[in-house]
């Protein structure tokens, strides 16, 4: 069986997979070994990690797959600003020495950049390069449980493609329709993300959040809708869409958008970055939330109308919108819909491996049309009883260990009912911007309290932000309107009716934090403005110690299911090792902390109303 590692770098998410043969080893970013969040850097920690866990020296690969092409992506710098001059001259100046010093010839930086993972000779190494949006496709379908599915993937840009409808069959993709650069979905919704005050390529789910404060029954709303599909955007019946590159400026300029020119078009001057969010800004965020649901869906019909197939894969940026997902599913166009979870440019590096792994040295793929070859998404690296034990004694640390999981689980349980904030750090690392419960910091979804104190006390973000419900495979139709599973918290779907509560007529005539700490449901720190939330389903075959704790959860309160979001605070990655998690549990007000079969509780730790001793300052996302 071949060996392939997967690497994608030099933009953002940089990351690293492995693959031998059919089955997908391991897989991480690189953000989550350096604590430098959506890093760009060349990822060697997870390139060392990757081989490491299957015991491989850089020798032993078969293949390194790069996730595009560079020079494919440079060409069409350069004829952007060829089409557009004179105009970008300042950016043209400032971004041709880096192609020129860098990124052109990449071979050579990929060479050196692995000498610093360890030695090895050049003369084995065969480089391969697929392009962006195949790299995306791969690594939706190969992973997926279909035989044969319609492929979608909808991303800013890659080399030139901006998205791409596909067919995949048992280990070969064909591409049968791709949009181009400079028009884009992806970078639609950007720029609305940088001027609602938030950063490109990690504020547009913020940007999805915000969307429900929206006034659906607004003139203003509507206004905005119209404004968009008039001025800024023509969508196709297709999906593909023309973007009016008289109000952008991502094709030539150091900012996505003409700011003037938006003020004047929207009647909203561009929010400044932690600024007071008005109603004005959710109604324009819900508008092209709206507007990118409604292309979405179109591209969904076109891949079936092309593809007849009776299932969907889809991965890129675009593929993290899980509110576009939830509506896509529940319009029934495929009988299944598959997302990879890494959906944006780390699954890259996965897609680049597997695309190799299948379409370069023919390895043989197997489908059941059940379980997809993700093994949940815990693909990181995880950490030994005498690794927990060393940090123990570095942080002097008090504890408790619990030899039989069945007593931690109701000791865990216990403490959630009774409104306590958990870090809850198991096994092997998630790869992808989700924790699934391996990297999780819990709470008690029934608690109307909880999304304030999350928000506010532990994560210290924006108060405006929702959270997600981890809830048990076998009863998630107890809860939500969803008849299939969302493993990877990746749909967005309806609480049942039977759960909410009656809203008051002037609702949308309340202020924002009125309407946020408004009493929606029996499950209210997991229910969105618009009665939606961000599901997980929890299988115990995949993860059977976070499915526990659920099931002791419920024995006790008669809910299955609890507040999961990851474990970090505003401008961190996910925490990776045990002294993460433990740095990130003493700088915050978390009431407890478990590590593998260690809970250590915040009152008996040395130090511990000392928060400041343990903080670290991370740059604002």
């Amino acid at each position: 069986m071949k060996k392939v590692l997967g690497i994608s770098a030099f933009y953002h998410d940089s990351a690293a997979a492995l693959v031998i043969g059919d089955k997908v080893i391991a897989a991480a970013q690189e953000e989550r070994f350096t604590r430098d969040k959506h890093t760009p850097d060349f990822p060697k920690n997870a390139v060392k990690y990757c081989l490491d866990e299957a015991g491989l020296e850089i020798d032993d690969l078969d293949a390194i797959v790069f996730y595009d092409k560079p020079l494919l992506k440079f060409e069409r710098l350069l004829q952007t600003y060829y089409a557009f001059a004179p105009k970008g001259l300042l950016s043209f100046l400032k971004a041709i020495p880096v192609w020129l010093d860098e990124k052109l010839f990449l071979k050579k930086l990929v060479y050196d950049s692995l000498k610093e993972v360890g030695p090895y000779d050049k003369k084995k190494v065969k480089l391969l390069f697929p392009e962006h949006h195949l790299s995306h496709a791969a690594s939706a379908f190969f992973p997926s449980p279909y035989e044969k599915a319609a492929i979608l993937t909808i991303d800013g840009v890659g080399e030139w493609c901006t998205a791409s409808i596909g067919v995949g069959e048992q280990g070969k993709i064909k591409i049968l329709k791709e949009m181009e650069f400079p028009h884009s979905v992806g970078l639609l919704y950007s720029a609305f993300t940088y001027y609602l005050g938030f950063t490109v390529n990690s504020g547009e789910y913020k940007l999805m959040g915000l969307a429900p404060y929206g006034n659906p029954e607004a003139e203003e709303t509507a206004d905005f809708i119209r404004l968009i599909k008039s001025n800024l955007i023509d969508i196709k019946e297709d999906g593909s869409v023309w973007l009016n590159q008289k109000y952008f400026n991502y094709a030539t300029g150091l900012r996505m958008v003409h700011d003037k020119k938006w003020e004047r078009l929207f009647g909203v001057k561009r929010r400044d970055a932690e600024s007071n969010l008005e109603q004005k800004h959710c109604n324009l965020a819900l508008a092209i939330q709206i507007v990118t649901e409604e292309i979405v869906i179109k591209m969904a019909e076109e891949a079936k109308r092309l593809t007849n197939a009776d299932y969907l894969c889809m991965a890129g940026g675009v593929a993290l919108n899980c509110v576009a997902n939830g509506k896509l599913l529940r319009k029934n166009i495929f009988k299944e819909i598959y997302i990879q979870p890494a959906a944006g440019d780390a699954g890259g590096a996965l897609g680049a491996a597997l695309a190799a792994s299948y379409m370069y040295f023919d390895a043989v793929r197997t489908f059941d049309n059940k379980n997809d070859h993700m093994l949940g998404s815990y693909l990181g690296p995880d950490y030994s009883e005498k690794e927990i034990q060393l940090m123990n004694k570095k942080t002097k640390s008090a504890f408790t260990k619990y030899d039989n999981f069945s007593e931690l689980t109701e000791f865990v349980a216990a403490q959630l009912a009774q409104g306590n904030v958990v870090g809850w750090f198991q096994d092997r690392m998630e790869f992808g911007p989700r924790a699934l419960g391996n990297r999780s910091i819990l709470g008690d979804a029934r608690n109307p309290e909880m999304q304030k104190k999350l928000n506010l006390k532990i994560k210290y973000r924006e108060g405006f932000r929702p959270f997600a419900p981890s809830v048990l495979a076998e009863d998630v139709s107890e809860y939500f309107d969803l008849d299939s599973d969302s493993p990877y918290m990746l749909i967005v779907a309806p609480v049942k009716e039977s759960r909410r509560k009656k809203l008051p007529e002037d609702y949308y005539n309340l202020s924002l934090w009125e309407r946020l700490y408004y009493e929606r449901s029996d499950i209210q720190s997991i229910t969105h403005l618009d009665f939606s939330a961000r599901i997980q389903t929890v299988h115990k075959e995949t993860n059977p110690r976070y499915w526990e704790l659920i099931h002791a959860f419920k024995q006790q309160t008669g809910y299955g299911l609890i507040v999961n979001t990851s474990f970090n605070v505003r401008g961190e990655p996910i925490v990776c090792t045990p002294y993460d998690a433990y740095r990130c549990f003493m700088s915050t007000e978390m009431d407890y902390l478990v590590i593998g079969d260690f809970v250590y509780c915040k009152t008996e730790q040395p130090d511990w109303e000392n928060k400041e001793k343990w903080m670290v300052k991370f740059k604002m996302d």
